[in-house]
């Protein structure tokens, strides 16, 4: 399986990252993104690009891919409707359409694609909430799954736990992380439904790639049963 990864500098693509290059079905893992990994690995490549809105330079390297995982997020605090919107909907979109023409015709050269997409939970799917970035992830969603891929699977995770060295890029999440990872354990024993880590949400997705997902869209308690 070859295996297209945007966002893999961040906390849950460096955990994806590290699911695709310990499956041995992974025979290609490309990442794009604005920044190197500084991994090194024989399946793995990477292109950096200054703006992963524009694709058209690297469009010939994008094709042949069996699946995309797209990991690349911020965070809404702080951030006006607008600005949000344009790094969340827009960007994503701009991605999966390029996908999406690409790889319409499934023949060995250019396969059918898998797009899944992390999401949040909390996310509306009504698009006409109240809560900003629920709407805005909502909005995103909605478009994904009206494009011509194989499957688009919406991961929505809540709680977050990074395993395995995997840190935030996000300096408030790291904090955060320091001082309340010690309760993972109870987390996932009070309030399983609610919380996964790096590790199964990358699993998960792989399974999904290779065999499809029961629904469109999966919460927390979904993607660690499949994984």
């Amino acid at each position: 399986m070859r295996v297209l990864l945007f966002g893999a500098t961040g906390m849950v693509g460096q955990g994806v990252l590290r699911e695709c290059l310990l499956d041995p079905d992974v025979t290609h893992v490309l990442a794009v993104g604005r920044s190197a990994t500084g991994q090194r690995h024989e399946t793995l490549r990477e292109i950096v690009v200054p703006d992963v809105a524009n694709l058209s330079s690297i469009e010939p390297e994008l094709s042949g891919f069996d699946a995309c995982f797209f990991c690349l997020g911020v965070s809404s605090v702080g951030m006006d409707e607008a600005n949000y919107r344009r790094l969340t909907y827009d960007l994503t979109l701009s991605v999966a359409r390029t996908l999406a023409r690409l790889h319409t015709a499934p023949r060995p050269s250019h396969p059918a694609l898998t797009f899944v997409y992390v999401s949040g939970a909390g996310t509306d799917s009504t698009a006409h909430g109240r809560v900003m970035w629920a709407r805005v992830k909502g909005e995103t969603e909605n478009a994904l799954m009206t494009l011509p891929f194989t499957r688009a699977v919406m991961f929505r995770p809540a709680y977050i736990q990074p395993l395995h060295g995997v840190r935030s890029k996000t300096a408030w999440y790291r904090a955060a992380y320091a001082v309340f990872g010690w309760l993972y354990p109870v987390l996932k024993r009070i309030a399983p439904k609610y919380v996964t880590s790096t590790d199964q949400i990358g699993k998960a997705m792989l399974i999904v790639a290779k065999r499809g997902a029961p629904k469109t869209v999966l919460e927390s308690a979904d993607i660690n049963a499949i994984a």
